[in-house]
Formats: C-alpha cells, structure tokens, sequence
C-alpha cells in the first residue's frame, strides 16, 4: 500500500528534493508552497508522477493554513502517513537588532508557530488513525552552533529541536513518530543567499562549504530512505554525522569541488 507524504515548503530546495524521492518510492505526495503560484510551477515539474501528486496552497505559519493542508491531503489520498515539517525562511545576513520588527515576527511566525502547530494539529489526527510519522526540519542553530548574521533564524531552529524532542517525550507510548532530520550543510538558495557577495570572508566560506556541503538529491535520497525506515519513537535522523565530516575532511585535499558553479 502507497504511504502519503505531506511536505511544508516543498516548491523548492531541500523539500522539493524530498518530494521527487518519495515519489521514486511510489509514495503519494503532497506538495506545498505559500502561494498558488509557486505550487503551480512546482507541480509542473513533477508530470511524471501524475496521479500520485496533489499541489496544495497554504500559509503553513498559521493553524488554519495546516488544518486546510491536512484536510486537502485527506480528501485527496485518504490518509496521511508521514508529515514533514519543512518550510521555513531565513533572515538577512544582519545583525539582530538591525532587522525590521516585521521580517523578525514573520521569521518566527514561519519558522516556530508553523513548527508547533505543524506538529500538534498533524498528531492528534494522525493518533485517531491509529499512527503516522512526525518529523520537523533542523537547521544552523539547532545543535547550538553561532554565525553572525542569523541570530534570529538560529534562534528559530534551536526553539525547533527542543520542542521537537519535549513533545516527543510527552508522545511516548502513542502510535505516533514524532523526530527531527539534520540535513547538514546542502546547496540550496538558502545556503547561497549567506555568500552571496565577492568579499575575502565569502570566499573563504565558499572553500569551506565545497568540503563539507552536498548536493539536494545526495541528502534527500539518504532522509527519504532512514524515514520510510524509521521505527523509532523519536529519531532524530542526521546527514551529516561526525565520522562522515572526518571523512570530507581527509579526503578534502584530493578532490576539487565546486559545487557554486
């Protein structure tokens, strides 16, 4: 039997790599993007897959934005298996007190309020069903790591991890997954937006991540698989482990990548 797989902010980037992996495990996907729009267009690209796909619209910041997510993925699959909590933005390279009141309230209103009804509105439907999967995206921040510049976004990830594993605890014993995926350092829009100008500190950044990052499809394939396998009360699922760094790190100065280009 197909699972259904429902992925916040998945018009682009790590969600959409996500998306195409599902879907190359004949799952059912749900796609999600902010706007009509950019569902539309990312829906386009999945063609192959019609019949198995359905493009929602919905501001996931909000309750009513998830309900009416979860309601259009059950009306058009039945079920929901697995919810990935995905969507979130980033904020200018800026110091805190140098951003705009309104793009900091938005930034938590994505990246925090979407976490947290994200998580609750999916599981207690998914507990009357009898079980489903839960997981919630981590990013810079979330294992306590320091740039300047994303103070506000790495706040928002931090907040994501321990309230991910403080509602997992109070989950245990249900029929329901409730964890988090550590996708590491992966080349998205997002990652290029922090190198995004010619100076020395950019370039040296640029070295740095062509050793540690990957590619979309690489970390997808690998997240895809461990959550269809997962059977762990709270996984966290990582990427970019400390034996695979080590590996990067030794194998750095004979291999030449660019992964910018």
């Amino acid at each position: 039997m197909r699972k259904t797989v429902v992925i916040t902010g998945s018009t682009r980037g790590i969600g959409f790599g996500l998306a195409l992996s599902f879907l190359k495990r004949d799952c059912n996907l749900v796609l999600n993007g902010k706007s009509p729009e950019t569902t539309r267009k990312a829906m386009a690209r999945l063609q192959h897959y019609s019949g198995h796909t359905a493009g929602v619209p919905a501001d996931i910041s909000t309750p009513e934005g998830i309900i009416q997510l979860y309601d259009e993925a059950v009306r058009h699959f039945g079920r929901i298996d697995i919810w990935i909590n995905n969507a979130g933005i980033v904020n200018e390279m800026r110091n805190a007190w140098e951003l705009d009141h309104r793009a900091i309230r938005r930034i938590f209103n994505v990246n925090i309020e979407g976490i947290v009804y994200g998580t609750i509105i999916p599981y207690q439907r998914m507990v009357t069903q009898g079980g489903g999967k839960i997981f919630n995206m981590e990013g810079l921040g979330s294992d306590g790591f320091m740039q300047d510049g994303m103070t506000i976004y790495g706040t928002t990830k931090s907040a994501l991890t321990y309230f991910t594993r403080s509602f997992a605890h109070e989950a245990r014993g249900s029929s329901v997954e409730v964890g988090t995926l550590s996708p590491g350092m992966v080349v998205t829009d997002m990652l290029r937006s922090t190198i995004s100008d010619g100076s020395a500190e950019t370039l040296k950044k640029k070295r740095f991540f062509n050793i540690m990052a990957d590619d979309v499809e690489t970390v997808s394939e690998f997240l895809c698989s461990k959550i269809l396998s997962s059977t762990a009360q709270s996984p966290r699922i990582r990427w970019l482990t400390k034996p695979r760094m080590i590996r990067k790190l030794l194998l750095a100065p004979f291999r030449k990548r660019d992964l910018f280009s």
